[in-house]
């Protein structure tokens, strides 16, 4: 792991047996308020994509309009957002997906691209991947290609990352935690 992840990683509360029992939940907002490893995760993904053709970043709500809104600055990008369903105001797509315990939606603008903008894709961790899959393929459906999907944090054991590379996505993550 390079320099700059390992300071982000470090800068991530870990906090254990929340939202229930044995589940150590990844506390992004400590790296949000330490401006020296904010500026380093922006920078992260800001190098990673400089020199790309990347017409747009798709954040995911809600913590991924964060990061997505400093990187589409950063890369002269629009800024997308897919949103929980319901909370956008014009025509949208849907799409659903599974939940450990049910189901949920997120939902794109239908006027959110154009077919063949390149897009990066951009949240701020990877469990269990469906948040992104469901994302991706709203993305997909309206003709846009899908360059990279993001985030700050991956948790491998959960799957996600393998199930997004399956479905032919590259993936990209600034750091993981396994097993941990």
């Amino acid at each position: 792991m390079d320099y700059f992840a390992e300071s982000i990683k470090k800068a991530i509360r870990t906090v254990p047996d929340w939202p229930k029992p044995g589940v150590a939940f990844r506390d992004i907002t400590t790296v949000l308020q330490d401006r020296t490893a904010f500026r380093k995760l922006i920078d992260a993904f800001v190098h990673r994509y400089h020199g790309h053709r990347i017409d747009a970043v798709a954040a995911v709500d809600a913590r991924g309009f964060i990061i997505g809104s400093a990187l589409a600055y950063e890369l002269n990008a629009s800024l997308v957002l897919i949103r929980k369903k319901g909370k956008l105001p014009f025509d949208t797509l849907v799409e659903d997906y599974e939940l450990e315990y049910g189901t949920a939606s997120v939902e794109l603008h239908k006027d959110a691209f154009r077919p063949g903008d390149n897009v990066v894709l951009v949240d701020d961790l990877i469990a269990t991947g469906g948040t992104m899959l469901a994302a991706s393929r709203l993305i997909r459906r309206i003709g846009a290609e899908i360059v990279e999907v993001a985030a700050m944090i991956d948790l491998p054991d959960l799957g996600g990352s393998r199930k997004l590379q399956e479905e032919g996505l590259k993936v990209y993550t600034v750091c993981s935690f396994e097993d941990d």
